[in-house]
């Protein structure tokens, strides 16, 4: 294993390529770090909790101002920001990967998905579609419309530091509204990146109100004002089911509305009729990319009894033949964990695991001459049943393995977590792909049929029920929660005809 050189020369030269002012490092509260090597790139001041409120002030002044802006106009400026992130996505995309340790495709790929969501999101903004509806009454037209909302809060996690934004973002600006986001502690620099290419998306503009796109680093007290303020209402939170948990009440208790992305403890069903190679290829990127580190990761497998032999041996082969290291070098495939807790998470996992009567193949830590950076080789763990750490969800690359006989109990396995975000199953017999997707099968806001439980494609939208929290961002009409709908009837005639045929003669 070659050592992993320092990242504070490479963080500084790409912010200074990407337009940031090196001055936003000179001090402040949160420590920029690179899982590569644990090194500190600088500190980013933060706001307190008692700075919300005159940022959101701001941000509601703006969106008062740009929500009377005719929405394709709104969307020439997500169009410009989406040039902004196509001539920076080389430079964006290296700064996840020193930011958050993804290998350099996934970096790019995140920074292509903000690209990809900025395209939806113009065509979007000629598509804000109301109904006509079919009125009883005669003389009248009876319809519906929709209006900006308001000020839109955002709250990203780490492990996608960029895209979360995006896809928010990018849909509350062509539907009218402000956007504040508070971002991970764990990566301000993105961030900040992230910011100065919006700043220079409006400035090509020219008339977009101060304040539309605010940036809020801060620690958890900033997020929670952001969350109980009266003139935000909506709130886009994307992190773990106990977030949520403190979140979720709080917008409840003033009426305000929430989308929430939570865990996702996610499986994929190996059937009889599976096509191997193609199974190993998808599980092996749905486990350990992005170190096990994606909301869609694929953490439990479960495998038909007459394959699951031979898929072990195939899995347990590609466990110890991917390259784990420093994510900026060729053929690597899994990078660092975030910190150390996410380490000291997957060691508690792990032992949990063999205590229950698993069999652990990998989950070692590699050393790359950093006592402050986190490289484990992936693990694979062969279960007795579906049990102990199997049903909670932790952040590392863990994939549990347990056999099944028959489809009805793959799928109650399957369900059988209290988290609801992305499945999977692999199979070539029509009928258990059908009662997979049908109401009888997969209980998750995602299900995939000969891949991975991946929702990367941003026209479906994102999201999962039960414990991930039932939110929904990026395609298919999810811009609808980031509008308010109002139902309109119009009186063109000079009678008063009353609905039901109900009767009310003053005359």
């Amino acid at each position: 294993m070659t050592a992993v050189s320092g990242t504070r020369d490479d963080v500084l030269a790409v912010l200074d390529r990407l337009g940031v002012d090196r001055a936003v490092l000179a001090g402040g509260d949160i420590v920029a770090r690179s899982p590569i090597d644990g090194g500190e790139a600088g500190r980013v001041t933060t706001l307190s909790a008692a700075d919300v409120d005159a940022l959101v002030r701001k941000a509601h002044a703006a969106q008062l101002a740009w929500r009377v802006v005719p929405a394709p106009r709104r969307g020439e400026l997500v169009r410009l920001l989406g040039e902004e992130l196509r001539a920076v996505r080389t430079d964006l995309g290296l700064l996840v990967t020193l930011e958050a340790g993804k290998i350099l495709s996934e970096g790019l790929g995140e920074v292509q998905e903000m690209i990809d969501i900025c395209d939806f999101a113009v065509g979007l903004s000629r598509q804000l579609y109301g109904l006509t509806i079919a009125t009883e009454r005669p003389g009248h037209r009876l319809m519906e419309t929709w209006h900006p909302l308001g000020v839109c809060g955002v709250i990203s996690a780490f492990n996608f530091p960029v895209a979360v934004w995006s896809w928010n973002a990018a849909l509350a600006l062509v539907c009218g509204n402000s956007v504040i986001w508070k971002p991970s502690e764990k990566t301000p620099l993105t961030a900040i990146a992230v910011q100065a290419a919006f700043e220079r998306a409006a400035a090509k503009f020219g008339s977009a109100p101060d304040g539309l796109s605010i940036l809020a680093q801060g620690h958890a007290d900033v997020g929670q004002a952001l969350v109980d303020h009266p003139l935000v209402p909506l709130v886009s939170a994307t992190g773990s089911t106990r977030m949520g948990r403190a979140v979720a009440p709080r917008l409840a208790a003033r009426f305000a509305r929430a989308i929430l992305e939570l865990g996702g403890n996610n499986a994929a069903i190996v059937a009889p009729s599976a096509d191997l190679e193609l199974a190993v290829r998808g599980i092996a990127f749905a486990a350990m990319g992005t170190a096990g580190q994606r909301c869609t990761t694929l953490r439990r497998l479960i495998v038909h009894e007459a394959v699951a032999d031979r898929l072990l041996d195939r899995l347990a082969a590609a466990y110890r033949s991917v390259k784990v290291g420093d994510p900026r070098e060729a053929g690597t495939l899994v990078g660092p964990l975030i910190d150390k807790a996410s380490y000291d998470g997957m060691v508690k996992a792990l032992a949990a695991a063999k205590a229950a009567g698993g069999t652990v193949i990998g989950g070692d830590r590699v050393d790359v001459g950093s006592g402050d950076a986190y490289y484990v080789r992936p693990a694979l763990v062969v279960m007795p049943d579906q049990a102990g750490p199997m049903l909670e969800e932790t952040f590392a690359p863990i994939l549990y393995v347990v056999r099944y006989r028959d489809l009805d109990q793959a799928i109650a396995l399957q369900n059988g977590v209290p988290q609801g975000l992305a499945s999977s199953i692999f199979t070539t017999d029509m009928r258990e792909a059908e009662t997979f997707m049908s109401p009888a099968g997969s209980d998750c806001g995602i299900a995939n049929v000969n891949l991975g439980p991946s929702g990367a494609e941003i026209g479906g939208a994102f999201g999962g029920e039960k414990e991930t929290g039932g939110g929904r961002e990026a395609g298919s009409d999810s811009w609808k929660a980031y509008m308010r709908r109002a139902t309109n009837t119009i009186n063109y005639s000079r009678s008063l005809p009353l609905a039901q045929g109900v009767q009310f003669d003053i005359g």
